[in-house]
């Protein structure tokens, strides 16, 4: 990553940072800190097309990749490091001067770790890549607290994993406390949104909850829980039955799917391990058929959460403008 971003004249050097970690909410903390810091964010995965990660349009992502296309094939870069090397090297062109920057996996090792942030953000720990990030919380928050250098702020939810960053100015807070941090005052934090992050379609809740901690955030915001027809893909290598658990206290019925993501568990699976939660269960592979059967379930005005992964609200994304089936 070090040598792909030297080829391209080191672009990283050119702004500074809030870099934001964690397991739930980075890509929203990160849109509303670029908001209220006056740059720009860099996040993932995307829900509405590539360009979503570099916050601009797809003539704008075009031109940010060719950037850095001939040093990424020279170099065999991977398609996360060329992608973070197309956002810094845009930042760069584009007089960026701050910009808050999510990390893909974990941290120590994300292609991302090569900005020495002034600023440093952990959202939340939870287990997740357990595989490649370790089999405690504690483990997995060392990992990505790993990005806090020497003379960094670091804004933590609460003390608990304060013993990791020893000699690090310490905050205690979330996003807001950040961009106080990184701009030396207290402000406002601005609203900013994202595909697929708890987006509100009328009746209809799409958020990529992944996890059991993520499912949680979201029960916790969903208006009439109880009440909906919940869709859901949910990758193989997550932990199923605890975000099922979870999504069955929002409603009794549910729709299994399946994303286009090969790790996406098959709908026949997930239907079978959400048998032992929700009474009535039905099997749709096709997603695009699976939300409106949904919607039909539904009825008029009834509700809908649409949930389990990010890469299901991505291939259910032409579907803005469907029309709810009677």
């Amino acid at each position: 990553m070090r040598a792909l971003l030297e080829r391209v004249g080191n672009p990283e050097r050119e702004f500074e940072a809030i870099h934001v970690v964690g397991t739930k909410g980075k890509s929203t903390a990160a849109r509303r800190l670029a908001a209220t810091i006056g740059g720009r964010a860099y996040t993932s995965p995307h829900v509405s097309g590539w360009h979503e990660r570099l916050q601009t349009d797809a003539d704008g992502f075009a031109r940010a990749v060719e950037r850095v296309r001939p040093a990424a094939q020279e170099l065999r870069a991977t398609q996360f490091e060329t992608l973070t090397a197309a956002a810094f090297a845009d930042f760069a062109a584009g007089g960026v001067r701050a910009a808050a920057i999510e990390a893909g996996l974990g941290g120590r090792h994300d292609a991302t770790n090569v900005l020495g942030a002034r600023v440093v953000l952990l959202t939340n720990v939870g287990l997740e890549h357990t595989e490649v990030l370790g089999e405690t919380r504690e483990e997995i928050a060392a990992e990505k607290l790993a990005v806090a250098g020497p003379g960094s702020i670091v804004v933590l939810p609460d003390e608990e994993f304060a013993h990791l960053v020893p000699g690090r100015q310490l905050r205690i807070g979330g996003a807001r406390e950040a961009a106080a941090a990184f701009l030396g005052e207290e402000v406002e934090l601005a609203e900013a949104s994202l595909p697929g992050r708890f987006e509100v379609r009328g009746n209809e809740i799409l958020d990529g909850a992944h996890t059991p901690e993520a499912a949680d955030w979201l029960l916790e915001r969903l208006p009439h829980p109880g009440d909906y027809v919940v869709v859901a893909s949910i990758l193989e290598d997550k932990d199923v039955d605890g975000i099922l658990e979870r999504l069955a206290r929002a409603g009794r019925r549910l729709v299994a799917t399946e994303s286009s993501n090969p790790r996406s568990l098959p709908a026949s699976g997930l239907a079978a391990a959400a048998a032992a939660y929700f009474p009535q269960v039905e099997t749709i592979a096709d997603p695009h058929a699976a939300r409106a059967r949904a919607l039909a379930l539904a009825g008029a005005g009834g509700r809908v959460v649409v949930t389990g992964s990010l890469y299901l609200l991505a291939d259910l994304s032409g579907d803005h403008g469907s029309q709810r089936h009677a």
